[in-house]
């Protein structure tokens, strides 16, 4: 048979703790809805040897609702998410998915051709081609033989 042995002894640290949460709670009380809160698309982001490629996933966002928008070396992406009403239920147990605003920015490398920046969205993912200035792309160099000198003996 196991004994449970309890530690009766208080740690000041988890009291300091507790009341800071609570004082905190009390300054900051949460009165943002899950359902409304803004929200954070995944990205992931490829390098490749001609481009960047950004995919976000933004389901249920109309592409109408999405902005890209290029300010120096740095691309923004914001849209909207519409939560859209039930009215044929009676009564609604739970809201888990998000809805409303986002927003993602990314910091371009200099190898970036800002100009030439495209999106495409399909299936609630939207890419990012981001190529890469002539300069950046990956060259091979030739190795040239130099002659072999006769050594004099």
């Amino acid at each position: 048979m196991f004994g449970v042995i309890r530690n009766t002894r208080r740690d000041s640290w988890f009291d300091l703790l507790t009341m800071l949460e609570r004082r905190m709670g009390r300054a900051f009380p949460e009165t943002e809805d899950a359902s409304t809160a803004a929200w954070v698309p995944m990205v992931d982001i490829f390098e490749e040897p001609d481009t960047l490629r950004i995919t976000a996933e933004i389901p249920g966002v109309k592409p109408e609702d999405v902005k890209i928008s290029v300010e120096g070396n740095l691309v923004t992406i914001e849209g909207t998410k519409a939560q859209v009403a039930e009215e044929k239920t009676e009564r609604v147990h739970r809201y888990e998915r998000t809805y409303g605003t986002f927003v993602r920015s990314f910091t371009l490398p200099a190898t970036v051709d800002a100009e030439q920046i495209k999106a495409k969205y399909e299936m609630g993912v939207l890419t990012l081609s981001l190529p890469k200035v002539e300069r950046a792309k990956a060259r091979q160099v030739k190795v040239e033989v130099a002659p072999e000198k006769k050594l004099k003996a």
